[in-house]
């Protein structure tokens, strides 16, 4: 039996992932969304929150998980940050394995990971697909978002790999600097060339 092309669609904080994934959603692709899933994990009678609750006393509530007390818990401490992710990759994991399964006979499905280089997920996937735009339309459209600072954004952008660096492993860039219609171009002609082979 085949099995659907995987594409894994990366791309740094603010370069427009999100709007992409939405794209090849639109063009009939099915998408994994691994932030939506964590969201569902760890949201109101989310499977995952007695286990982070157990882990760290204190954050979560009625609502789930609450990521500012769970996001003060882990900063800047790796093995906390480790205890966290024994928990929530094995239930995303297993997640992806059931949509790869639910959609078994499509010709390609999109793993939207964020942090696909960084968590080594680019090893799991067909064809590696980065979204990028100039440093400085990123910059514009995170500070525009609420709650945003200068330095938070600098944090999370010294987690991430850095956008040359994602843009040289790529298989292919989608360029959101442009209009939403030349990406949508651009999304078009991609999947026209993936299916093909």
């Amino acid at each position: 039996m085949t099995k659907p092309l995987i594409i894994g669609l990366t791309g740094s904080i603010g370069m427009g992932k999100s709007t992409v994934a939405a794209m090849f959603a639109d063009s009939g692709v099915p998408v994994f969304d691994a932030d939506a899933e964590v969201r569902k994990l760890q949201g109101a009678g989310g499977e995952l929150v007695p286990a982070i609750e157990t882990a760290f006393p204190g954050s979560t509530g009625p609502e789930g998980v609450k990521r500012e007390a769970l996001g003060a818990a882990v900063f800047g401490d790796d093995q906390a940050l480790a205890r966290l992710e024994a928990i929530v990759h094995p239930a995303v994991g297993a997640r992806r394995a059931a949509f790869l399964a639910a959609h078994a006979d499509k010709p390609a499905v999109v793993f939207d990971i964020p942090l696909l280089f960084e968590r080594g997920g680019h090893e799991a996937v067909d064809v590696v697909v980065v979204v990028s735009a100039p440093a400085d339309q990123q910059a514009a459209r995170v500070l525009a978002r609420p709650g945003m600072t200068a330095e938070k954004f600098a944090h999370i952008l010294g987690l991430q790999t850095p956008d040359a660096e994602k843009r040289k492993r790529a298989d292919h860039v989608i360029d959101t600097g442009t209009s939403l219609a030349e990406t949508r171009a651009q999304v078009t002609a991609l999947l026209g060339k993936l299916l093909k082979r």
